[in-house]
């Protein structure tokens, strides 16, 4: 049964978020895109915290959470074999001091594996890393279209995470990843005559830029029980500065458009440009470092309460070839704070199925680096989440639901005040057993 969830499951994201993007927002033109959350829905759930760790969910987010003790249901032999994948809606309402709109997103989110083997554990997977979804205009003095800006791809991450228990409740981990994917965007520049009709050719740019590199992460996991009943757990992360390597292709070529807004291109009009004389050919672009510290208290397969604090250099960030002219754009660095839990009412209940559900919850508020006419881009949420017990071996599906906004309406920007849905299966299995008879 459990096998068919997960089929329907990817089958289902895989058809509903074809040919879409993993953002709507306007902010993912500047930049790389937007920066997906590196995590699971549990974590989301909980606004953000990484800093909790068991046996029978992955933690994506700190590398030295694949190491661990066993479990007594295993006899202390093993640890189960751990299977996540996820996928969200969002729908966001964008406001402005000239109107509103409306647009939504669907993404596959992520896919991750998690094999113990004694003292070690590793796991692997695939993310995005960054979205690039808008579609966005400008008008000139008399209220006329004077640019339109296209923009679609991001970054994806596949991983290698290896961790080791060094001693009972403390773990190190390492987290090797290599980014891939590309960014595609194009700005047409509409042009009018003196009557104030718009000439029947305009220019359009066309822009791509293929990226890849390594990068690698340190995890610390450390819990300690301070009382009979409670348990004390904290972690911290950090991941070196790394480049990546932009390779780009640029382009010109005329365009007509229709009625709705339609653009065609007109045969044989694109003229390719030589990026190699401008010394943009190829371009490295800096992945800035990040740190994370947090630490929380709870009385284990009960409840749980904790906060994380975590800091990224993104003053460090630049990208020649998609500097916009247009507007005034800045990199400072960025932080969030993140404050959550959760409560299960007797997780080895017989009696009542929601007894044994995972009711989670948080808050999170983030300064995402970016600024844009001299106004810090922020992002605020508050989350709510609950683990559905299915099949055996402590398996569940796991429902996510947040709130929040990002952005301000100021100096003629744009506020998204959001709602997702996410909805992921954390799975687990036994592999390995020792034999109990020859």
């Amino acid at each position: 049964m459990i096998k068919k969830l997960v089929l329907v499951f990817i089958a289902v994201f895989a058809i509903h978020s074809y040919g879409q993007e993993g953002t709507a927002s306007p902010y993912s033109f500047y930049g790389i895109g937007s920066l997906k959350f590196k995590g699971t829905v549990e974590n989301r759930s909980m606004g953000g915290l990484s800093i909790y760790s068991d046996s029978i969910h992955i933690n994506l987010r700190n590398p030295a959470s694949y190491a661990g003790k066993n479990i007594q249901f295993f006899n202390n032999e093993s640890r189960p074999i751990k299977f996540t994948v996820g996928g969200s809606y969002s729908s966001i309402n964008l406001k402005s001091d000239s109107g509103t709109d409306n647009t939504s997103s669907t993404t596959f989110d992520y896919l991750a594996l998690s094999i113990p083997m004694g003292k070690f554990g590793f796991g692997f997977g695939l993310l995005p890393y960054t979205s690039v979804g808008y579609k966005l205009e400008s008008l000139n003095s008399n209220g006329d279209v004077e640019n339109r800006f296209r923009g679609q791809g991001g970054l994806n991450k596949a991983f290698f995470s290896l961790g080791y228990q060094i001693m009972d409740g403390l773990s190190v981990g390492v987290d090797a990843q290599y980014n891939f994917g590309n960014i595609q965007n194009s700005t047409v520049e509409y042009l009018y005559d003196s009557d104030g009709t718009q000439l029947q050719y305009q220019s359009r740019e066309n822009n791509r830029s293929d990226l890849s590199g390594l990068n690698f992460s340190l995890g610390l996991s450390y819990k300690k029980m301070i009382t009979e009943s409670l348990e004390l757990s904290s972690g911290l992360t950090y991941t070196p500065e790394s480049d990546l390597v932009s390779k780009n292709v640029r382009s010109f070529s005329a365009i007509t458009t229709n009625t709705s807004g339609q653009e065609f291109e007109v045969p044989g009009s694109r003229i390719e440009t030589d990026l190699e004389a401008l010394g943009l050919l190829e371009t490295d672009l800096v992945l800035p470092s990040k740190f994370s510290i947090g630490a929380g208290i709870g009385k284990p397969r009960n409840w749980f309460v904790g906060a994380e604090y975590s800091s990224q250099k993104t003053s460090d960030f630049s990208n020649e070839l998609y500097s916009s002219t247009s507007v005034s754009t800045t990199y400072e660095d960025a932080s969030t704070f993140s404050l959550g839990g959760f409560y299960i009412p007797q997780y080895n209940s017989y009696t009542s199925y929601f007894k044994r559900v995972v009711y989670r919850a948080g808050i999170r508020y983030e300064k995402t680096g970016l600024n844009i006419n001299n106004e810090s881009i922020n992002e605020f949420g508050i989350s709510f989440g609950v683990g559905l017990p299915v099949g055996n071996l402590f398996s569940n599906a796991n429902l996510g639901f947040e709130v929040g906004k990002r952005g301000t309406t100021n100096s003629s920007l744009i506020q998204e005040d959001f709602v997702n849905f996410r909805i992921s299966l954390s799975l687990n299995d036994r592999w390995f057993q020792k034999r109990k008879y020859d």
